[in-house]
């Protein structure tokens, strides 16, 4: 079972992946986290990236490419895995397709958590954010405390300087034209799934459970 999961900002996806990644037993994994960890621990792959990053670059497919080949091919990935942040492009998705190919591995379904743009912008411009660990809290889904500390860790729970509406709409933008493409590649290729995000997480989380099960248990 290898995923990627496909959502605007505000979607939901970190949440779900939460969900899918303790239920079925596999890990969520980010490529920006392994980017920082690789850094952080001063690899090969981490010099050539921070190097690269220190010169206000992006960081290259091939290295990234590296990266997830060195991740997936650990033994907590043998059943499957959830890929958060790549691919964003056709050739990042054509070069995953060819590492899974040559590892012998399935190849990745793509899950869409689809919110009307609207819903986005409401989400996003009345979202709190822990300031330490990341996590995030919606008046609608998952209320802050009213002390505004933490459930998680006990952080204090702030407003990011990014979640304002200009700023969102200009984010979604974004996002629709550099994602859609990817979206159009995995459809073609019959990999390509979508559910209703714009409902509470329980039920979002049974549509993408029927799919995962249909596809995987059959």
């Amino acid at each position: 079972m290898n995923l990627i999961l496909f959502g605007a900002p505000g979607a939901g996806k970190g949440t779900q992946a939460k969900l899918i990644s303790k239920n079925y037993g596999i890990p969520q994994i980010s490529t920006g986290d392994m980017l920082r960890e690789a850094v952080r621990l001063q690899t090969d792959l981490g010099k050539q990236a921070e190097s690269i990053m220190a010169a206000g670059q992006l960081v290259p497919d091939h290295l990234m490419l590296r990266l997830i080949r060195e991740r997936i091919t650990k033994p907590d990935c043998a059943n499957g895995l959830i890929l958060d942040g790549f691919p964003r492009t056709i050739p990042q998705a054509e070069d995953l397709a060819r590492l899974m190919n040559e590892l012998n591995l399935p190849p990745f379904v793509c899950l869409e958590i689809s919110v009307p743009e609207e819903t986005i912008i409401n989400r996003l411009s009345s979202r709190k954010t822990c300031s330490q660990c990341g996590a995030d809290y919606n008046p609608a889904i998952n209320p802050a405390p009213a002390d505004m500390k933490c459930t998680v860790c006990g952080g204090r729970i702030v407003t990011r300087p990014d979640d304002n509406e200009e700023t969102v709409k200009k984010r979604l933008e974004v996002f629709k034209r550099q994602t859609g493409p990817v979206k159009d590649y995995y459809a073609k290729n019959g990999n390509f799934y979508s559910v209703d995000g714009n409902k509470p997480v329980n039920e979002v989380y049974e549509s993408i459970k029927k799919i995962l099960d249909a596809l995987f248990k059959s």
